[in-house]
């Protein structure tokens, strides 16, 4: 597959190895971040004029679903602000590394000497073993989607969530070794990795023979160029783009000019049977039960659905949110589970049935980034209008800063939106058929792995007509 290595452009290696665009970025963010915090305490109960709840779930949920994640993976935890205070905590210094002497950098591997690096505040303990997959990320989003009507909502408890994840991303910086938070907790982060394997962007080794041959590994371990890789991957042994933060530290501390960041074609790691997993296997049926879910709650035309979704600890919530579980853990994958055994009878591959289940479940990643495109254009759409008033008086105190306070609210692009949703939907669906062909491919001849994608090819059909009811009909 052809890459175009972006760093051969001129300007693009010296930006990245200033670390100065990135701190500029990032510390920005972090003071929105807090002020939207401060304005879900102090501002406006109305949901619609605090900055904390248009911003934070209109402005930035439209970035990231509908330009951040598609185009760039992965870039916006680059210069995410919730782990920044902890990192830099941890590091000691707010920039590049500092040097002091007769010290060293802890590797999560091993204990290897790097050239002087001072380190932080932290215990820098590694992170445990039985814990090293994304179930409990997995289990930290299900909690926060079943809460998500409230906390898309209510300021004040927008304003909790994010203080929570701030203060845990911190207090797992002081206690646990690099970017343990983003790597294992972040609610956000683990669906950004599973949809980040389809951007036209990578982080990789150049050379790996140049690689394998540099023994002191110091994009593992850092130097005084850089730290070593936040996330605890080594880019020698990149397949995808799922764990990488593309912090570009590895760019900054390879002595041999051998990390590239590649321009490739979309869903380029798709194709890679290496790295396949069940817990992310499961990412992908959350992601997608999680989006049909909201589409019903927060578009469809079910008040009492809506009801039962904000009034939480009463047994319609407690309905509802058995209901939620059910989808995501039994029903979807569950009929995925038939459908792919259906497959493996029909095709006569003899191929374990649990094996095709996680590999045949990454067909699912393109169906869920549509869905969730489409969702986001429809919600994004009829409230983006919100952000112009919120922008003058962010606090809901009567102020008018940009004179914009009075505009009244309407939606955009009405006429466009319901065809934009069918295309993004139906874009979806061939992308995933493809790739469920493409993988049953993978170790089968031709006419067996067209018997055994097709079931889940059909499944992937019943899920977008559904999602075509829920917001196009």
């Amino acid at each position: 597959m052809m890459r175009y290595d972006l760093t051969r452009l001129p300007l693009v290696k010296p930006l990245l190895k200033s670390r100065w665009p990135q701190f500029i970025l990032t510390a920005l963010l972090l003071a929105g971040f807090v002020f939207a915090i401060l304005a879900g305490l102090a501002g406006t109960p109305v949901g619609s004029r605090n900055f904390g709840i248009v911003f934070v779930w209109i402005a930035w949920w439209a970035a990231l679903m509908l330009i951040a994640i598609p185009l760039f993976g992965r870039g916006w935890c680059s210069i995410c602000p919730i782990p920044a205070p902890g990192e830099w905590l941890q590091r000691g210094a707010v920039l590049g590394p500092q040097e002091s002497s007769n010290d060293f950098s802890r590797s999560s591997a091993t204990e290897v000497a790097t050239t002087n690096v001072r380190r932080g505040l932290g215990l820098g303990k590694r992170w445990p073993n039985r814990l090293r997959n994304i179930w409990l990320q997995n289990a930290v989003f299900v909690l926060v989607a079943l809460f998500s009507a409230v906390v898309l909502t209510q300021p004040r408890v927008t304003a909790l969530v994010l203080a929570a994840l701030l203060f845990i991303a911190l207090g797992a910086s002081l206690v646990f070794e690099r970017r343990a938070f983003c790597r294992y907790l972040c609610p956000v982060g683990g669906f950004i990795g599973l949809y980040a394997q389809l951007a036209p962007v990578e982080v990789r080794v150049k050379d790996l023979a140049l690689c394998a041959a540099h023994t002191a590994k110091t994009c593992y371990t850092g130097s005084a160029a850089g730290y070593g890789c936040p996330w605890q991957v080594f880019p020698g042994s990149l397949v995808k783009n799922t764990y990488c933060g593309m912090c570009v530290e590895c760019l900054r501390t390879c002595p041999h000019d051998n990390i590239a960041l590649n321009l490739r074609a979309f869903g380029a790691d798709l194709e890679a049977p290496a790295g396949r997993k069940l817990d992310e296997a499961f990412k992908a049926f959350i992601m997608l039960g999680a989006a049909v879910t909201y589409s019903a709650v927060l578009l469809g035309p079910w008040a009492a659905l809506k009801s039962a979704a904000y009034a939480i600890g009463t047994p319609a919530w407690g309905a509802y949110t058995a209901a939620f579980l059910l989808l995501i853990f039994v029903l979807l994958p569950g009929a995925f589970w038939i459908a792919v055994r259906i497959g493996t009878v029909f095709s006569r591959s003899g191929a374990s049935t649990r094996r095709m289940f996680v590999s045949l479940a990454y067909a699912l990643v393109p169906l869920g980034l549509a869905a969730w495109i489409a969702f986001s254009l429809a919600f994004v759409f009829a409230n983006l209008s919100y952000v112009w008033p919120a922008l003058s008086d962010p606090l809901g105190w009567g102020w008018n800063l940009l004179g914009t306070a009075h505009l009244a609210w309407r939606p955009y692009l009405t006429g466009v939106t319901p065809a934009l949703q069918a295309v993004v939907l139906l874009g979806g669906l061939t992308w995933a058929s493809a790739t469920a062909r493409r993988i049953a491919a993978e170790g089968l001849p031709p006419h067996a792995a067209t018997l055994q994608s097709l079931p889940v090819i059909l499944y992937c059909l019943l899920v977008t007509l559904a999602l075509l009811g829920l917001l196009v009909a």
